[in-house]
């Protein structure tokens, strides 16, 4: 474990996540603690701050520290912080938004590096996050499927899954109006994190439609494999959510999955996204 000075960090489980004390974002964080803080992002995946009291404008400045917030594709922001954007589940609401295994957004050239997501208001019980660690889900396989995966890429569509039916109920509560169009790209199925150097896998049953030059019928059976090999339970962790807690985790490592679980309740969580660059092999 790397010793830290000015935070304490607090591993949650064996695979991945850390809660983080020792830091609050309604502060202007001196370098030195925004340097350990991104440290322990890298060093787990993701990171967990509790009790953070901060308006829209703070949180937006909080993770400029750490990258480029950008609008949520095809998603109205708040008014007052536009890069922020929320994500709402009401009461009588039965779907959740992206409530499937993900890592987000991977149908741009340009997956995010990184999201913040804030607790403002939370269910009695339920509505808990699950993240999984793509770099233990890519080294657990065996020498052959990872001679295997070399070289092949993965096609990803907005329109593939459940997340599209949720992120079209959110367009129509956020008076965005119309359909939204698809968006597509290509990504290696194993990509190289550009700051660690370590491979993890990259697809989804979220956005994966397909290996490119291969069929839907020949691309399936891969898949499936691996989109139940990434979430083994060895490779995740789940963290409960409280007012003004806040999750920061790595798009490039990590998938995560809500918990559609808190039916009958109001869930409200303020998100912002951080610009990534092209997934390299």
């Amino acid at each position: 474990m790397r010793n830290y000075r000015h935070i304490e960090v607090r591993p949650i489980a064996g695979a991945l996540g850390a809660e983080i004390a020792g830091v609050d974002m309604a502060r202007d964080l001196d370098d030195e603690v925004v340097a350990e803080v991104r440290r322990a992002f890298l060093d787990h995946l993701v990171i967990f701050l509790r009790d953070q009291k901060v308006t829209p404008q703070q949180q937006v400045a909080f993770a400029r520290r750490f990258g480029e917030p950008i609008e949520y594709p095809q998603l109205k922001g708040l008014p007052e912080a536009p890069m922020i954007t929320p994500v709402v589940k009401l009461e009588h609401e039965r779907h959740n938004f992206g409530g499937i295994w993900h890592s987000d957004t991977t149908y741009l050239p340009e997956p995010p590096m990184g999201s913040m997501l804030l607790a403002r208001e939370v269910p009695p019980y339920g509505g808990d996050t699950m993240f999984a660690n793509q770099y233990l889900a890519y080294e657990a396989l065996s020498e052959g499927l990872r001679k295997t995966l070399e070289g092949l890429v993965g096609i990803s569509s907005s329109t593939k899954a459940d997340v599209t039916r949720t992120r079209e109920d959110a367009l129509k509560q956020a008076g965005a109006g119309a359909t939204p169009k698809t968006l597509q790209a290509e990504h290696p199925l194993v990509r190289t994190h550009p700051e660690t150097g370590r491979k993890a896998l990259y697809t989804s049953d979220a956005h994966t439609a397909c290996i490119k030059g291969w069929t839907e019928a020949e691309s399936l059976p891969l898949l499936r494999f691996l989109w139940q090999h990434q979430v083994r339970p060895e490779f995740t962790c789940r963290f409960r959510w409280e007012v003004g807690s806040l999750a920061f985790w790595d798009n490039r490592c990590a998938m995560h999955n809500p918990i559609n679980d808190y039916h009958g309740f109001r869930r409200v969580m303020h998100r912002i996204t951080l610009a990534g660059d092209r997934p390299r092999v």
